[in-house]
């Protein structure tokens, strides 16, 4: 009767038939088959993977308007802004240093409409070619006030009124929309009754280096302010 191999010899020589033949692999002992198991993809960066996840975007939202927060408090005057005029386009406010501005939230069917804007037009007549700029922005936040569009709201300022000076894209002054210039504004002067804007016409005096040097309230006219205004225009 011919012997038997040794245990150790058998094993060997399946391994050496493995090794020759993947496909044998599946008689090595204690072996199990192998399963198509696809690739996980790599993941998505944090960026790409906010982006495509409607999870995500009020956060996304959040992110944007505290970035818009920090870079108006980042700011050191008025100049580091860019805002919108009436017609969509950027206006870099840089091009107004060394002017004295006014910068006024406006509206059209408010009860200071007309005392407001008819003086706010004799002072920018006279003090215009000394270095004097009325920097108006029509706001809808008090009383639906100033609901038209903004070629309605500069037709009616310019027509009426006679307005040469700039009227801007229309604009949150409160809440969590608020546009940047106005919250740098605010921040820079507040009221004896908190920071927020109260009503149409507030009005912020702002010297030629862009800095914010008073507050004025809804009701105090643009004529009364003739008085800080040649200070600052006669201000080197």
């Amino acid at each position: 009767m011919p012997s038997r191999p040794a245990p150790f010899i058998s094993r060997l020589r399946l391994l050496r038939t493995a090794v020759a033949s993947p496909a044998s692999s599946a008689l090595l002992p204690h072996s199990h088959p192998r399963l198509a198991i696809p690739a996980a993809a790599p993941p998505l960066p944090r960026a790409f993977a906010a982006a495509s996840s409607p999870l995500v975007r009020p956060g996304a939202a959040r992110f944007a308007h505290f970035s818009m927060a920090a870079a108006a408090s980042s700011a050191s005057s008025v100049h580091d802004f860019t805002v919108k005029d009436a017609s969509g386009k950027d206006v870099d406010l840089s091009t107004y240093k060394g002017k004295v501005l006014l910068i006024v939230n406006v509206a059209s069917q408010c009860g200071l409409t007309n005392s407001n804007y008819t003086e706010l037009s004799q002072l920018y007549e006279k003090y215009k070619d000394q270095g004097f700029e009325i920097l108006a922005f029509p706001c809808n936040q008090f009383g639906g006030q100033e609901p038209g569009t903004n070629e309605e709201i500069v037709q009616f300022a310019c027509t009426r009124f006679k307005a040469e000076y700039p009227i801007f894209d229309k604009v949150d002054v409160n809440g969590d929309n608020v546009a940047p210039i106005y919250k740098f504004l605010k921040t820079s002067k507040g009221s004896l009754f908190g920071d927020n804007i109260k009503w149409n016409f507030s009005k912020f005096l702002v010297d030629k280096e862009g800095r914010v040097v008073d507050r004025y309230a809804p009701t105090t006219s643009p004529l009364s302010i003739e008085k800080d205004l040649k200070k600052l225009l006669a201000s080197s």
